[in-house]
Parts: structure tokens; C-alpha cells; sequence
């Protein structure tokens, strides 16, 4: 091995380390302050790096912001998969799905963030990125399979939208999760103790199988 080879494995593993840590730093400072309010210089403070070393990379704050967030989804489609819905029963499958949702959202309240700051902005930074579409179509016809599977067992009924029911999916836990402050007030009672988080995953698996049975 030449002595040319041997150095540049330890730079290419240090590029990357850098660049985890600059996506992490990243991801924080979205979630805290969004798109408008982030401060590259908090990033490169973070992430032990330097503003050079994050436009290099990542060429503007907004390619950065688009990165993290397609890392976002990245991570829960990721997760999603080792789920292994499709050699479960559609019933089962679709109870996981819901579950998991509202777990990763209790998990991950930065991923909630910065969708959030995503859709202030008109979804301009995912619009052109082919990642996204990678990510989502494969899922999408994961979830179209539990349906079609559970039709043919005459468990669900048919002519159910796929992208309907992930929308649905979300929008339950999302919603909660996101205006629990002003739930609490509205609805005068804390929505966040271990009994109300239990008894909400409970009310969403409910409605979700109600929807869909035969």
C-alpha cells in the first residue's frame, strides 16, 4: 500500500465525522430556530468545526437545511422498514404502523420542528430533491400492500387511499403532540402524563382499525 493510500483513508473517515457532526449540530439549531433564525455560526460552534468548513461541504445554509431535513425522513423511513410490516397480518401490521408513529414522534419532537418549518416555507427546499420520492414511494406501496392484503382477508374494506391513510396516520399524533400546550389549556387537563399518552395511542389504533374494517 502506498503511503498516498494510507493517508487518505484517515482523511476521508475525518471528512465524514465532520460531516455528522456538522448534520447533527444542524439539526438542533433547525429545530430550535428554524430556517430564518439558525445561526451558521452556532452550527460550526457545535459541531467543533468552522464556517469554512460547513459552506465546503454544504454550499449555503439553505443546501444544509435541505440535507437535515431529508436525513429526517431519512431516519424515520429507515425505521419503518425494520418494522417489517409485510410479513405481519394486515391487522397487526397497521396497529405496529400506528404505534410506531406516535412513538417516533414522542422520540423525536425536532423531527415535528422541522417539518413544521418545512411547510412555513411552501415545501421549497424538498420540492426538487429526488431523495424524498426515493424515500416515500417505497413506502407508500408497503402501506398499499397491507391494505390490498387486508382486503383479499376480507379484514379491511376496499377502496382505501393509501396516502389518505398515512396522512390520517400522522395527523392524529401530530396534531396532539404539536398544540399540546394549548390543548392543555383548552381541554383543562395535562395531555402529556404517561396515562394520557397511553390512553391517546389506544384512542388512535381504535379509530385507525375502524376506519379500515370490512
Amino acid at each position: 500500500m502506498t503511503e498516498t493510500a494510507t493517508h487518505e483513508k484517515p482523511r476521508i473517515r475525518d471528512a465524514e465525522a465532520t460531516q455528522r457532526r456538522i448534520l447533527a449540530a444542524a439539526r438542533k439549531e433547525f429545530a430550535k430556530s428554524g430556517l430564518g433564525g439558525a445561526r451558521v455560526d452556532t452550527i460550526a460552534r457545535r459541531a467543533k468545526a468552522n464556517k469554512r468548513m460547513i459552506y465546503h461541504y454544504f454550499k449555503s445554509k439553505e443546501q444544509l437545511f435541505t440535507r437535515v431535513l431529508e436525513d429526517a425522513y431519512a431516519d424515520i423511513r429507515t425505521a419503518e422498514q425494520k418494522l417489517h410490516l409485510d410479513e405481519l397480518d394486515p391487522e397487526t401490521a397497521i396497529t405496529t404502523l400506528v404505534r410506531f408513529t406516535w412513538r417516533y414522534y414522542l422520540a423525536n419532537p425536532e423531527f415535528l420542528t422541522l417539518v413544521n418549518s418545512e411547510n412555513l416555507h411552501r415545501a421549497r427546499h424538498l420540492k426538487g430533491s429526488a431523495r424524498m420520492h426515493e424515500l416515500s414511494r417505497p413506502f407508500l406501496g408497503m402501506v398499499e400492500g397491507i391494505l390490498a392484503r387486508g382486503v383479499a382477508a376480507g379484514v379491511f374494506r376496499p377502496g382505501i387511499d393509501p396516502v389518505q391513510l398515512n396522512i390520517t396516520i400522522a395527523a392524529i399524533g401530530y396534531y396532539y403532540l404539536t398544540n399540546r400546550f394549548t390543548g392543555a389549556i383548552v381541554y383543562e387537563r395535562d395531555l402529556m402524563t404517561k396515562e394520557a399518552l397511553d390512553t391517546r395511542l389506544a384512542f388512535n389504533i381504535e379509530t385507525i382499525l375502524r376506519l379500515l374494517r370490512a
